[in-house]
């Protein structure tokens, strides 16, 4: 029988590059951080100092010094919520169009504008 293919069709995630996070669940519950990479096409995203597991690496031409190494793993993009940067909560993003037409991210408390 064959194996389904796996669908590698990029998916809107609600966070970006450079956002600071809050992880809502799972061993790193409640820690605080910023948002290093995603990946639209699993849906996950990469965060400074959460999720980190140990690697174990090989001497290369790029790496000399070889061993066990600490990194950031992937994490499900469900599992985090963008914070604001002006009133400190976990909050939702809203959609608000400014007075030239933009569409830009507003955070539901306060109403500051997320996007630089």
């Amino acid at each position: 029988m064959a194996r389904p293919k796996k669908d590698t069709t990029p998916k809107k995630i609600h966070v970006r590059k450079g956002d600071t996070v809050i992880v809502l669940s799972g061993k790193d519950a409640g820690k605080k951080g910023k948002v290093v990479r995603t990946l639209p096409t699993s849906s996950r995203v990469v965060v400074e100092g959460v999720n980190m597991i140990k690697k174990h690496m090989r001497p290369t031409q790029q790496v000399m010094q070889g061993g066990i190494i600490n990194q950031e793993a992937p994490l499900a993009s469900a599992k985090v919520m963008l914070v604001c940067s002006r009133c400190g909560k976990p909050t939702r993003s809203l959609a608000k169009t400014l007075s030239n037409g933009n569409v830009v991210r507003a955070c539901r408390q306060c109403g500051e504008v997320l996007d630089k």
